[in-house]
């Protein structure tokens, strides 16, 4: 509790804590936004992939018959 008390040049080291703190839930609400979004598209891209592989598979296979 002492730590978050003491002072370095007038700035008190709970105010630092807590500035660090804010930053880096400024910085990181984005960044985990751009990154949700990234893994949804390619998601989205991939099970694109396997249904025009799926859809492939299934005519030819009525093709077939």
């Amino acid at each position: 509790m002492f730590i978050l008390a003491s002072t370095i040049g007038g700035f008190n080291i709970g105010d630092l804590i807590f500035q660090l703190t804010m930053l880096l839930i400024v910085i990181g609400i984005p960044v985990v936004l751009i990154l949700t979004l990234f893994v949804f598209s390619r998601r989205n891209k991939r099970l694109n992939r396997i249904e025009e592989k799926v859809d492939k598979l299934l005519s030819d296979n009525e093709n077939k018959d």
